[in-house]
């Protein structure tokens, strides 16, 4: 055993060195007089601070900080102060140092990106998630300093590049969080390259084997690739040069993530997804002549092969929100497949990969800047005191996502909202009265409704009326999070005002039965009327749902009741439930840490099948839910509500069939449904719940829902029915 613990300290000592001069030569490009002395100082700090600590790994701890650094200065082109701060992120967290210590060191903004970077202190209420809440604070910060967010990406990125020595359950909380929050916010600051890796790192762990399965099919076609894009590329530039443009010109193959998603999405297999790569085309330009220089690219690419007109994106004359400008055409190549073409200039390809930092750099030549109106909208959320921190996130996660679409106002200034918002999105964009007091709109000079959706280039003139007020159907209407926060508020104030009139009525209707008005008492009204609060109760009471005859009911009722206590949700903890649920005999699942037997239901969400991989989460009501890894609600889950995500494997006992759904594509031939159903019924033994089947102009499409008993024979079915003559394409699809 001793041996194992012989550490190398001089040779540790001299790789920390090493590490921190690559940092010192990343950090060249911006530094100034007196800088070097401040990383420095940072470097040495944060060295004492660490000294006895150690990764996962067996590492020095002291590897991590550098490495953010290193990611902060080299992959986002941060700063000194940004990476003064990088170097000493988790020194107040898990060291004796203070904030009031590093404000004296480095001064009060350093201090400030800091605190903004270290985790809450102190206890929330556990229902709802830290994770939630350090996210809300994070963003507090953002809306004073983007930097916070920037060195917490990079500390995100290093963490999912070492992530392999964390226990799975952990591996899944991290990586279920990135996907859901980091990587959009990653691609929302504009910083493709690390919004890429993030998504690509977390399905490695998320979807273990659909990620070695597509990186493995990148691998091979490797070589095949490089040639295609050399044969592509040197027409493009004879001919470029000839007309006195020069450009740097590459392939640069498409993550690991997009490419699953579109198999995903279009229910394709790996050899057609034809955009594998995209090829660039990076200009050299003066300022003043980007815009033509990239149009004459544009010119020389599309006069050599066809393009797709439907696929023309001209983010050169209007750049997305995150300030990202590019030209996108899909042509037709030399081997009859499309290739993606992407036209920028030096300027516009260095804030496309560095994004807001790139930003600073080029801020004088930009006019009106896009992630500074974004910004002033999240600060606009962050101000709504009530939000609840889930309803914050979910909000905030539909605007972070989302493609932008320009709106015209009647008198043609532009406006920029997500894709798929609706009119009423629009008339709360321009102001929250002109939205809380719409009753239609026109689009185009058309008279439409509320939920009408709108295009990209829309013009639209609001309608409003003063007898209108907001509606609680409006909030599956709208889409942006301005909308919903603004609706929500009006909403809980009408509802206040009605609960008012309620609490008054309910007073004297006691008085009269001689009933205390107090709490006690209100709570139990609530309870034997099955309502959540008693705000609710006040309200039915003021609607007339609850008269003086079931207040009486409750009376006589009261007797009984006067034992009971009013009931809550159990503690969400795993002995709280298994307290109350006895092992189920035929149990083949395991779950907890202990990996014991315990009741359990599957999720409808996802049906997991033996061998599928699994967790469980605590529901408030119905014990353990079973869900897959890669369920469309697992990511959710994961990332806010860790605390109640519990392992769970299956046992290989006995055979017990589940419920799972099996999506059929193909051409439709005489007798095609009856060798199906051959292969199911007669040679798997298999039974089925439904089978729907459709035919259209000889195509064949089919779902059945059958009962199997785990994964292997669910894909050994699968491999069979893709022998059946005339069957293209067979997936498993869940609820």
């Amino acid at each position: 055993m001793k041996t194992e613990l012989l550490i190398d300290l001089e040779a540790e000592k001299k790789e920390i060195l090493k590490r921190y001069r690559t940092l010192l030569r990343a950090c060249k490009p911006t530094m100034q007089r007196g800088d070097k002395k401040e990383l420095r100082k940072a470097f040495d700090i944060a060295l004492e601070s660490h000294k006895d600590m150690r990764r996962k790994s067996g590492e020095p701890y002291i590897y991590h900080p550098i490495a953010v650094a290193q990611i902060a200065a080299e992959e986002i082109g941060l700063g000194t102060t940004s990476i003064v701060c990088a170097l000493l992120h988790d020194v107040v967290e898990d060291t004796q140092l203070t904030l009031d210590d590093i404000e004296r060191e480095f001064g009060k903004k350093t201090a400030k990106i800091i605190d903004g970077l270290t985790k809450i202190a102190g206890v929330f209420d556990t229902n709802s998630s830290l994770q939630a809440e350090n996210f809300r604070k994070m963003l507090l910060t953002l809306a004073d300093d983007v930097r916070v967010i920037l060195i917490k990406l990079a500390d995100r990125l290093h963490n999912m590049r070492t992530m392999d020595f964390m226990p799975q359950h952990k591996q899944l909380k991290i990586a279920s969080e990135t996907i859901y929050l980091y990587a959009p916010l990653a691609h929302r600051l504009g910083l493709y390259a690390i919004k890429s890796e993030l998504e690509d790192l977390s399905m490695k762990y998320l979807e273990p084997d659909t990620y070695k399965f597509v990186a493995r099919k990148l691998n091979e076609k490797k070589a095949e690739r490089a040639l295609f894009i050399k044969r592509f590329v040197e027409p493009i530039a004879e001919i470029m040069n000839e007309q006195g443009l020069t450009a740097d010109m590459y392939g640069r193959p498409k993550s690991i993530h997009s490419i699953w998603n579109k198999m995903k999405k279009k229910n394709i297999p790996f050899e057609e997804v034809y955009d594998l790569f995209a090829i660039r085309i990076i200009l050299d330009s003066q300022p003043e002549n980007e815009k033509a220089d990239c149009w004459k690219a544009y010119s020389i690419v599309t006069d050599l092969y066809r393009p797709n007109p439907d696929r023309l994106r001209d983010w050169v004359s209007s750049p997305k929100g995150n300030g990202y400008e590019s030209l996108h055409t899909t042509v037709m190549g030399p081997r009859g497949q499309w290739v993606e073409v992407q036209i920028r200039t030096q300027r516009m390809n260095e804030i496309a990969e560095k994004g807001f930092a790139a930003h600073w750099k080029y801020k004088e030549s930009s006019n009106d800047n896009g992630l500074d109106q974004w910004i002033q909208k999240v600060r606009e959320m962050l101000s709504n005191p009530e939000a609840n921190a889930f309803e914050f996130l979910d909000d905030f996660k539909m605007n972070l996502f989302s493609d932008e679409i320009f709106i015209f106002t009647p008198k043609g200034a532009l406006i920029q909202l997500p894709a798929g918002a609706t009119a009423l999105d629009f008339a709360f964009e321009i102001h929250t009265d002109v939205g809380a007091t719409c009753i239609g709109a026109k689009v185009n000079h058309k008279l439409v409704p509320l939920s009408h959706k709108l295009q990209n280039g829309d013009q639209v003139e609001i309608i409003t009326s003063s007898k209108q007020t907001p509606k609680e159907d409006w909030l599956n209407i709208v889409v942006t999070a301005k909308a919903k926060s603004k609706i929500k508020s009006s909403l809980k104030e009408e509802k206040r005002k009605i609960a008012e009139n309620g609490k008054e009525i309910l007073e004297r209707k006691l008085k009269s039965l001689k009933i205390t008005y107090n709490t006690d008492n209100l709570q139990k009204l609530s309870y034997f009327f099955k309502l959540n609060s008693t705000q609710e109760l006040f309200i039915q009471v003021a609607e007339g749902k609850i008269e003086l005859k079931d207040i009486k009911e409750y009376l006589s009722i009261e007797k009984e009741i006067e034992n009971r206590s009013v009931e809550r949700p159990e503690n969400l903890s795993v002995d709280g439930i298994k307290k109350k649920m006895k092992s189920a005999e035929t149990d083949i699942l395991l779950i907890g840490e202990e990996l014991q037997r315990i009741d359990y239901k599957l999720a409808p969400c996802c049906n997991p099948i033996p061998g599928d991989d699994v967790f469980g989460f605590i529901t408030v009501s119905e014990g353990i839910k079973i869900h897959r890894t890669n369920c469309p609600n697992a990511a959710q889950l994961m990332a806010n509500y860790g605390y109640r995500i519990i392992k769970a494997k299956w046992n290989k006992q006995q055979e017990l069939t589940f419920l799972t759904g099996l999506q059929i594509f193909g051409i439709d031939e005489v007798g095609l449904i009856n060798s199906l159903t051959r292969v199911i019924s007669t040679d798997f033994n298999i039974n089925m719940r439904s089978i729907t089947v459709d035919s259209n102009e000889g195509i064949f499409e089919g779902s059945i829902m059958i009962y199997v008993n785990d994964t292997e024979h669910l894909e050994k079915l699968i491999d069979t029915i893709m022998q059946i003559k005339g069957i293209t394409a067979v997936t498993r699809f869940d609820a």
